[in-house]
């Protein structure tokens, strides 16, 4: 039936239907609905348009109408309602054209302006019209809030799902889900050990890199999970390394919010933020067989974090020099990540300056390199007691059993390309002669099969006759005796000057790698030491300050001053008590009882009755009551004291120095201040 609203000067334009499906599944499943919308085109005839002017626009099939940017048939319908090309815009329903407001109205718009009809199922629309506005907003209104019903509640069953660890996610390579539901570990037992192998050699290396350079040596390969959820075997990669040790899978964590969407812009596609763990929506831990436990994977987490941008490894430490900075080459900014350089001028500090010469930035930290140089060399010593060589035993015990876990590793390696071989001769055997093209396809197949299977074969060959020809090396009885004799006489060789500098450090660059400094409070350090192997060492390291207020504790420190000091203690025994709980002088590692006086007189706390009354000689002036009565600071006269231009001797008994308390004193310290005269000699005084 003909609309009213139709005329000759729409049916002289075309007529479009637009089709579009949300998702490519429901281009394939909901074909009752897309059988409908192509059966407009008779809709189209019965509206009067001919055959030839009918067009149907779909190629946005399977995408979604929440925003318009990826859709390209939408901005072509766009454009030629623009170019006046079309009489009428036809679609099963509103929710096909736009499910965004914003994307709506200015159809809505261009159709008015350009005389465009829009039809759905239910009529005919004239957009240039008070009424068919009201309708075809309504009908877009109704259309958005569709879709965030529907989504809503979508989310809510799937976050109750969620919530109890049952919704079935994509599991990663070495977890699969049985037919049940029940998530098991991947029956493959070389899947097991390599995964098995990658924590190991992570926890022992502590670095990402690390783990990619061990598997490189030994040849092997890690698995990866396929397209289709089967295993695939692929070279290691550090992004691969990094996707095992992140996933909370592997500790037996179901997990579901770790990433949130983020829209730039208003059409745009969103984009995928990692979340911190803190932040994760739900987390439900011992839903799948661990690889790991969950605090081995807090363990990991926290190294990966701290690994990122520690070190700038473009760099190397250096020729050992004779300057006094120690540790220089070995010093990084916990800060930033770059190396420190040394800068000598007003004693030697270490200092971060690239992000000053690179961006113009300001200094990233300046730290002193003496305490830092030397809680270094305090733990090189400490690296050779016993108690260390221990410790290294140890290591290399674990060492063995590393090496052990990898060479059983290449011969599972080994073990199932032979399979693989196997397989591959017995497909090619069963092909038809005569079929050449699946036949040369099997034996490329074949071939590529052998020549992985004799390179693995030849890399466990040699890693097994490296690991016959390796001596074990132990710390003996006699070695340890002498490891024991350096170190009980190497602190006292250090301070001779038989050992320079320059062979300080390549002494100290024996054991340690690297050394990252961060001043994390005013008044500590943290320092931490790489050593050579990869084990590292945490200190906190207080440094001096310049005054009471840059201490972390200062506050802590004068309360407890107050409080003791009103209770009556001595300075030297409230110091005493401050040292044991921790605190400190800025300029010492304990609190000085002068630290205690100052604090106690700055809030009026006195010991005896003189010091409540300033100090008066009659007849002299002190150098603080002359200073006060001349308008200049204590110190301009005590520099000119020192310095010789006043002449004035100690009084032997009072030990300051007295003034005579007149006008003719007064005159002469006002020409001295004015520059009529440079010297003031001898200054009169008498005896007290």
């Amino acid at each position: 039936m003909r609309s009213e609203l139709i005329t000759d000067r729409h049916l002289a334009r075309r007529a479009v239907i637009y089709i579009r499906q949300s998702s490519p599944h429901q281009v394939l499943t909901n074909q009752e609905s897309l059988r409908l919308q192509y059966d407009l085109r008779q809709r189209a005839l019965g509206l009067g348009w001919r055959e030839d002017d009918v067009e149907i626009i779909d190629v946005d099939l399977g995408l979604s109408g929440a925003a318009a940017v990826h859709r390209e048939g939408f901005k072509d319908l766009i454009a030629r309602v623009t170019l006046g090309q079309i009489g009428i815009v036809l679609s099963s329903e509103v929710t096909r054209l736009t499910r965004n407001c914003s994307d709506w109205y200015p159809l809505l718009d261009l159709c008015g302006y350009r005389d465009c009809l829009i039809a759905d199922r239910d009529g005919v629309y004239d957009p240039s019209t008070a009424n068919g506005r009201l309708l075809l907003g309504l009908k877009g209104t109704l259309s958005e809030v569709e879709l965030h019903t529907i989504r809503a509640r979508l989310t809510a069953g799937l976050l109750n799902k969620a919530a109890r660890g049952e919704l079935a996610l994509i599991l990663p390579v070495g977890l699969v889900r049985e037919t049940g539901g029940v998530v098991v570990k991947n029956p493959d037992r070389e899947v097991q050990a390599r995964l098995d192998l990658i924590f190991a050699t992570f926890l022992r290396g502590r670095s990402a890199s690390k783990v990619l350079r061990a598997f490189n040596e030994r040849g092997l390969s890690i698995p990866r999970r396929g397209r289709f959820g089967d295993t695939l075997w692929r070279p290691p990669t550090v992004a691969a390394i990094l996707q095992v040790l992140k996933n909370p899978a592997y500790a037996g964590a179901f997990v579901y919010g770790r990433t949130r969407s983020i829209r730039t812009a208003p059409s745009g596609r969103a984009s995928q933020k990692r979340l911190p763990r803190e932040q994760w929506r739900i987390v439900v831990k011992d839903q799948y067989p661990a690889y790991i436990s969950w605090a081995t994977f807090e363990k990991i987490e926290a190294m990966l974090r701290d690994n990122y941008a520690e070190y700038d490894r473009n760099k190397t430490r250096g020729v050992p020099r004779e300057g006094a900075a120690l540790l220089h080459g070995m010093v990084y900014c916990g800060a930033c990540g770059h190396k420190m350089v040394v800068q000598y001028k007003g004693g030697a500090r270490y200092m971060c300056n690239y992000l000053r010469q690179q961006h113009g930035v300001p200094v990233c930290q300046v730290i002193p390199a003496a305490p830092v140089d030397a809680e270094a060399v305090a733990a090189f010593f400490k690296a050779l007691t016993p108690a260390e060589l221990d410790a290294y035993t140890q290591a290399v015990s674990l060492r063995r059993e590393a090496d052990a876990a990898a060479l059983k590793a290449q011969a599972q390696q080994v073990e199932r390309l032979r399979y693989r071989a196997a397989l591959a001769e017995r497909q090619f055997d069963q092909v038809d002669p005569d079929n050449r093209l699946v036949a040369a396809e099997l034996e490329r197949r074949w071939e590529e099969t052998l020549r992985d299977l004799r390179q693995a074969e030849a890399a466990l060959a040699d890693a097994a006759q490296d690991e016959g020809r390796v001596i074990p090396f132990g710390v003996g009885p006699d070695l340890q005796a002498a490891f024991a004799e350096v170190g009980r006489y190497l602190p006292d060789l250090w301070s001779q000057p038989a050992l320079t500098t320059a062979r300080k450090k390549a002494l100290l660059r024996c054991l340690i790698d690297k050394v990252v400094i961060h001043r994390a409070v005013r008044d500590t350090i943290a320092l931490r030491i790489v050593w050579r192997g990869g084990a590292t060492s945490e200190i906190a390291l207080p440094i001096t300050v310049g005054s009471l207020a840059e201490l972390s504790r200062s506050g802590e420190m004068e309360a407890a001053i107050i409080e003791r000091a009103r209770a009556g203690e001595s300075d030297a025994a409230i110091a005493a008590a401050l040292t044991v709980a921790g605190h400190r002088s800025p300029l010492r590692q304990t609190v000085l009882p002068s630290t205690v006086q100052a604090i106690r007189l700055r809030h009026g706390i006195l010991r005896e009755r003189r010091q409540s009354h300033p100090r008066r000689i009659p007849g002299f002036l002190t150098v603080s009551q002359l200073a006060a009565q001349l308008g200049v600071t204590p110190h301009w006269i005590y520099d000119r004291i020192y310095n010789g231009t006043i002449v004035i001797e100690l009084d032997a008994k009072t030990g300051l120095y007295l003034f005579p308390d007149g006008l003719t004193t007064l005159r002469a310290f006002q020409k001295l201040k004015a520059g009529k005269v440079d010297r003031l000699s001898p200054v009169p005084r008498l005896a007290c």
